[in-house]
């Protein structure tokens, strides 16, 4: 199914008829069907709304680049659209941003969270990190140059795609030049200071092997939202929930339904 927000086409999938709604959100690059295991064991007693978000899977582009909050907001209109809320959330990593942009305001959609591996928190920047970016930069002005001069062709372009390769992560590589845009955008945007504003019951749910967003991440969550609770799963990486799909399904119904 389709429903247009913001001058984009969003698709999702509805699952089930129980009374408690919870909408699923996938990390980025991902799409609903990861989401589809943890849909399908929740809908015999919830109503269960999974959807691709723009840029992702089944939906249209934005028409320019987004950060965190235009992906909050599109969420957020969908939700109403569908007559959606209140609603529960259960979060996977970029899914966790949007969550944590709606969940901290006082108007807050969700009557109860769960973040898995969720992104939100800023790492401090290692010293290999800041020799790379600072590495980047320099082919970048250079390659820069040597475009203005328009005597050498697409010598500097192919120049400057060979350092973003070279330099640039693989989520970062993978993207064309626009969605480039968004990507930094989103990925630059630290949320830390947003966790102690969340007032709704919090779950979350983490791989202690996850190298995405390590478990210091879920730790510091647990710290700053006043009302959250760590479950950790044991040799689960950033896509334990899917990794123990049975597992996680179980403890998020527990958690959902608990009144």
């Amino acid at each position: 199914m389709e429903i247009q927000s913001m001058g984009v086409t969003v698709h999702y999938e509805l699952y089930g008829k129980g009374e408690r709604r919870v909408v699923l959100l996938h990390g980025w690059g991902c799409d609903v069907k990861l989401m589809r295991p943890i849909a399908q064991a929740l809908q015999e007693d919830m109503s269960v709304l999974a959807l691709d978000f723009p840029a992702h899977g089944q939906s249209g582009r934005p028409p320019e680049p987004w950060g965190v909050p235009d992906f909050a907001a599109c969420l957020m209109d969908v939700l109403k659209r569908l007559d959606f809320l209140p609603c529960s959330v259960i979060a996977h990593s970029f899914g966790g941003r949007v969550t944590i942009e709606l969940a901290s305001r006082d108007d807050a959609p969700f009557d109860k969270l769960i973040l898995t591996g969720s992104a939100g928190i800023k790492p401090p920047p290692t010293e290999a990190g800041k020799k790379r970016s600072a590495a980047f930069a320099r082919w970048k002005r250079w390659c820069g140059m040597l475009k203005k001069l328009r005597i050498f062709g697409r010598l500097p372009q192919r120049l400057e795609d060979a350092a973003r390769k070279k330099y640039g992560s693989r989520d970062y590589n993978a993207l064309d030049a626009d969605m480039r845009k968004t990507f930094v955008k989103v990925v630059a945007y630290d949320q830390t200071d947003q966790l102690k504003s969340i007032t709704r019951p919090t779950l979350l749910i983490w791989g202690d092997q996850d190298t995405e967003t390590p478990l210091w991440m879920g730790k510091r969550m647990e710290k700053d939202i006043p009302d959250a609770g760590l479950v950790i799963l044991e040799g689960g990486s950033h896509f334990a929930y899917l990794e123990q799909a049975a597992r996680f399904a179980k403890i998020a119904h527990v958690f959902l339904m608990e009144e």
